[in-house]
């Protein structure tokens, strides 16, 4: 089934809003993996989920976060091969708009073997693979809708999902799945280079063939900085990692602090903080420092810039309707459940992780709610 309007959502399956007789068994919230998940899981159970897809917005866009990355390397599932002619093969043709240029490293056949010649060979690139999940949902008839949702009435059940355009939307159980975004610099020049050597995630892109056997730099000063820059020092083809900290102290824990300070191939730059991304219009090739303490600028050479300075959740247009920690992310009601504190709604994905933030584990989460779901449905006798 292809995605829907708001407005020729009223008429399909035979469901409708506001003051509906039948109200919808689950409204999943978000598509990025743990969204897109869910509704697999969702629709294979017979439970007919509807996703709301979001819209584009600078922040935020659907397919998720995921959708900002090129190659990932470290999907199961997805080793170097003919992803393209895969993709093309499993997606609708009329999404094929939306699928992004081949890598140029795939270009080089030096080691491919000779019946695939002609074939690029590469990752999974992050658009690639959330138009597969998104068309693995869309095979077992989840219904999307491209739109936001501004709001949701929690006071009575059925609950209420607000959408940007039409009426409200009566559903017997929400799946949160809006993810979190990395928070940037907010440079021109770093939007500029997006993908193109500036990151947000050293695990998900650091292995990567644009950052092998450059120096790098990771922006940030807290236990995440450390950790992003030890996993690019760690890897094979590392060569130098510079953390860039703006005061002449590091926020992260003591233990952290000492593995940067001592791992041989990382040196903090004190009192600086980046004034712009360098680069030849393909590729970061360094940044232009500048000191917070005498404004003086320098030039270092780097291939790339990771920016490890926190996450946002998306979680502003629930209000205070669900309890979340003191970062903004929502917390589950009980270990190892993807329950919230109010009954009924779940969470899964980078909105209720602020600590892991990887593709597979969201997608796992969006399991665990669908099977949440599934049961809270039966156990309340609503079928």
């Amino acid at each position: 089934m292809a995605s829907l309007s708001p407005g020729s959502l009223q008429t399909t399956r035979g469901l409708f809003f506001g003051g509906s007789a039948l109200a919808e068994k689950v409204v999943i919230i978000g598509s990025g993996p743990a969204g897109w998940s869910a509704a697999i899981y969702a629709a294979r159970a017979s439970l007919s989920p509807l996703v709301f897809e979001g819209t584009f917005k600078p922040e935020m866009i659907p397919l998720g976060q995921l959708a900002f990355t090129t190659e990932v390397e470290n999907y199961p599932g997805f080793p170097f091969g003919n992803i393209r002619g895969f993709v093309e093969s499993a997606v609708s043709k009329d999404r094929h708009w939306n699928l992004p240029p081949i890598p140029e490293h795939s270009k080089d056949s030096k080691n491919r073997n000779s019946l695939d010649e002609i074939a690029p060979h590469y990752a999974v690139q992050g658009v690639e693979l959330m138009e597969l999940m998104k068309q693995q949902a869309l095979n077992f008839d989840t219904r999307v809708v491209e739109d936001d949702i501004v709001d949701i009435d929690l006071s009575s059940k059925p609950y209420k999902v607000i959408p940007a355009k039409g009426e409200p939307i009566e559903a017997h159980t929400i799946i949160v799945a809006t993810g979190a975004r990395a928070n940037y610099l907010g440079l021109e020049s770093e939007e500029e280079y997006k993908n193109k050597g500036v990151s947000a995630c050293a695990v998900c892109d650091g292995a990567l063939p644009t950052f092998h056997a450059k120096p790098l730099a990771v922006v940030g000063a807290g236990d995440s900085a450390v950790e992003e820059a030890t996993y690019l020092a760690n890897l094979k083809s590392a060569v130098k990692v510079y953390m860039i900290v703006r005061r002449d102290e590091m926020r992260a824990s003591k233990i952290m602090q000492e593995r940067a300070l001592n791992h041989p191939k990382i040196e903090v730059i004190w009192n600086s903080v980046v004034d712009e991304v360098l680069g030849d219009g393909n590729l970061v090739t360094g940044l232009r420092l500048k000191s917070t303490q005498d404004d003086s600028t320098r030039e270092l050479a780097v291939g790339g810039m990771f920016v490890a300075i926190g996450h946002t959740p998306n979680t502003s247009f629930l209000g205070d309707k669900l309890e979340m920690n003191e970062k903004g992310y929502i917390q589950w009601a009980k270990p190892f459940r993807t329950n919230t504190s109010v009954d009924g709604v779940f969470a899964a994905g980078d909105v209720a992780d602020d600590y892991y933030r990887q593709a597979i584990t969201s997608a796992g989460t969006g399991c665990m709610a669908a099977l949440d779901v599934e049961r809270w449905l039966a156990e309340n006798g609503i079928e």
